[in-house]
């Protein structure tokens, strides 16, 4: 026999367990370091001082806490160089919660060990992305102790390669067990959030518990319409990201799917980061001077508010909306 777990246990954080409703003001889609192992071992990027990145995070995440800001969930997952020790050195500082993520950003391939190792396989085993995920998950990071609140997956151009799918199949399979929630990448000019939402609906991830990362980006209202029919929740998570598209586009959709209902489907946030070696800080300096992690408190709400967003709409989408999406779905356990 079986029963299901009750909905809303406690959210992992760097600094322990805090309960969904104590979570507060949540950025639902960001990053602290991006980093690249191989390259920053062999080639190091002269931007990159991890010192002066720990203190630029930690000054900037003070400095969100007294806007508002209570919880940032850390997107940053291996295929983008994951770092939770570094990571901690800031947490171990900062008021505000940090919630570490696992999963695998590879869009096309993944790295060759993965080949190899798994059922029916040459070296066979269990798959190894299930062991990792659910490790991270339930004992956490590494020896830090620190444990995942977040899946990610990603799906871009390439499509539904042989690896993508695999990730995302260890991504539901570890949904099922656990109940944490799962965030994708996802290209909305392809359209392709509705190719996520129906692959992990089908295979038992609780559509209330999916965000499709990136929605903000698309032009298409009817692709978000029939986005939000399939249950999920839209990631508009890329304010101040000026080239992949215009911040007035992105208010002008929020604003229209909040005139049609829909505030309890949405979570707004940037994919900013304080060092990337994908767009360093002076690249992002020249080019999306905006790109920061206090954009949305001193400039986006301000705009949706003056456009007519009610103040109960944006606590819905920054509050409410990630206390249920960060606490675990229920899942089935043997009695």
């Amino acid at each position: 026999m079986s029963r299901p777990h009750e909905r809303g246990g406690p959210v992992p954080t760097y600094r322990g367990p805090v309960a969904p409703e104590d979570l507060g003001w949540t950025l639902t889609h960001e990053h602290l370091f991006v980093l690249s192992p191989e390259l920053d071992r062999d080639y190091p990027h002269p931007e990159w001082d991890a010192d002066a990145a720990v203190e630029r995070a930690v000054a900037g995440l003070e400095d969100l806490w007294d806007l508002g800001v209570r919880t940032v969930v850390d997107l940053t997952v291996p295929g983008l160089g994951r770092d939770v020790d570094l990571v901690a050195r800031v947490a171990s500082r900062v008021r505000v919660n940090l919630v570490a993520s696992t999963g695998w950003y590879a869009d096309e391939v993944l790295p060759p060990y993965f080949r190899t190792h798994g059922p029916d396989r040459l070296v066979g085993g269990p798959d190894p992305l299930v062991e990792m995920f659910r490790r991270d998950v339930t004992e956490g990071i590494g020896d830090s102790g620190v444990r995942a609140g977040m899946l990610k997956v990603v799906t871009d151009t390439p499509g539904f390669t042989p690896d993508v799918e695999r990730v995302m199949q260890a991504a539901a399979t570890v949904h099922r067990e656990t109940g944490v929630p799962v965030t994708t990448h996802s290209n909305p000019h392809r359209r392709n959030g509705l190719d996520q939402a129906a692959y992990l609906v089908e295979r038992g991830v609780a559509p209330d518990h999916v965000v499709i990362g990136h929605s903000g980006d698309a032009e298409d209202l009817d692709y978000l319409l029939a986005l939000l029919d399939t249950g999920v929740t839209l990631g508009m998570d890329r304010f101040g990201m000026a080239h992949t598209g215009s911040d007035e586009t992105r208010l002008d959709m929020v604003v229209e799917l909040l005139a049609r209902g829909h505030a309890d489907q949405m979570v707004l946030s940037h994919d900013a980061a304080y060092f990337s070696r994908v767009t360093p800080p002076s690249w992002r300096r020249d080019h999306t001077p905006e790109w920061t992690h206090d954009h949305l408190s001193r400039r986006v709400l301000p705009a949706l508010l003056e456009r007519g967003a009610r103040r109960e709409d944006v606590d819905q989408m920054m509050v409410h909306n990630a206390a249920r999406l960060l606490a675990p779905a229920p899942v089935e356990v043997a009695v």
